[in-house]
């Protein structure tokens, strides 16, 4: 791990992605993905005999886009092109919302079979940060996330979640684009500038460089590293293995 910039100032704020980061949930939403895309290879593209990989395709692809870009993302990268199609489709592998729903559909299954649950550093990161003043937003592209932040028992520690909901009843893109991140520094009253953005997903920490945030971390859960390389790659200032090694990194003085 490396550390913060010397000259850093601690962030006045925190926006937190959700999905891998603040919830154990980057893996449901992988094996949701893997079931809709691989039935949908398995009709569409019968001769290609490559599965969905739930680790590379998944960051690459998918990590952190609304399911509708995701989709069109990792149908794209096989050489399947298909018509949008509308949001009521049902799930299938038609048109490109049809495959989101297909992976929607996966994913309710799954919720109803195991709910999701908070990153134990989670929890102590928040009441750090809390105890020291320092707000924090949640952010996701999941239309899911603000009921999973609130079953899971994180939302005493957020002033404020943007998720899926808010993004389309405000018309803001999804990631790489900043849109979400500052959105929600404009909730938390700061500059982005004077906060720091915690991804574990490329597309997240490039959205948060291009927001120019004051702080841009990479969060790699991996066993064994890997995906440290990618988010250092992208622009991430830091790079940490948990949420509790980021509180003493960057406000060792103060926590």
């Amino acid at each position: 791990m490396s550390g913060p910039p010397a000259t850093l100032r601690p962030p006045r704020g925190v926006v937190f992605d959700t999905d891998g980061v603040l919830l154990e949930s980057a893996a449901v939403h992988a094996a949701a993905w893997k079931s809709a895309f691989d039935a949908c290879l398995a009709e569409l593209a019968p001769d290609d005999g490559r599965p969905f990989d739930v680790d590379a395709d998944y960051r690459r692809f998918v990590d952190g886009r609304s399911r509708y870009d995701g989709a069109e993302a990792f149908l794209k990268a096989r050489g399947i092109r298909l018509s949008p199609g509308e949001p009521g489709d049902p799930p299938g592998c038609g048109t490109v919302w049809a495959v989101a729903a297909r992976k929607e559909a996966a994913f309710q299954a799954a919720l109803a079979a195991r709910p999701v649950v908070a990153f134990e550093d989670a929890f102590a990161a928040l009441a750090v940060l809390r105890s020291l003043h320092v707000p924090c937003a949640a952010v996701s592209a999941s239309r899911h996330a603000r009921a999973l932040i609130a079953a899971a028992g994180l939302s005493g520690g957020l002033a404020f979640v943007v998720d899926g909901e808010d993004a389309a009843r405000l018309g803001l893109p999804g990631k790489p684009d900043p849109a979400l991140f500052l959105h929600a520094a404009r909730l938390l009253g700061i500059h982005p500038g004077d906060a720091a953005v915690v991804e574990d997903a490329i597309a997240g920490v490039r959205a948060a460089r291009t927001g120019a945030f004051g702080l841009v971390v990479g969060l790699d859960r991996t066993p064994d590293g890997h995906g440290a390389s990618p988010l250092h790659a992208e622009g991430a200032d830091l790079v940490v293995p948990d949420l509790t090694t980021l509180v003493r990194s960057v406000w060792r003085d103060r926590a």
